[in-house]
């Protein structure tokens, strides 16, 4: 799963993300994580986990 810097933690089991760039940011959407514990946004690649779930391990660079 590509993701973009660090997870955001949320408690929710729905988060709203608008890319955080008020008006230089996408329009908002809904991610549902009723049946996961991670989602990226589909359109700024923003990374959220479920609170408590385990970071990913960063990885190599060869």
């Amino acid at each position: 799963m590509k993701y973009f810097g660090e997870p955001i933690e949320i408690k929710n089991i729905v988060v709203r993300c608008d890319g955080d760039g008020g008006i230089l940011g996408h329009p908002a959407v809904f991610l549902n994580l009723t049946s996961k514990d991670e989602i990226v946004c589909p359109y700024c690649s923003r990374y959220f986990a479920r609170e408590g779930k385990e970071k990913p391990p960063k990885k190599c660079k060869k």
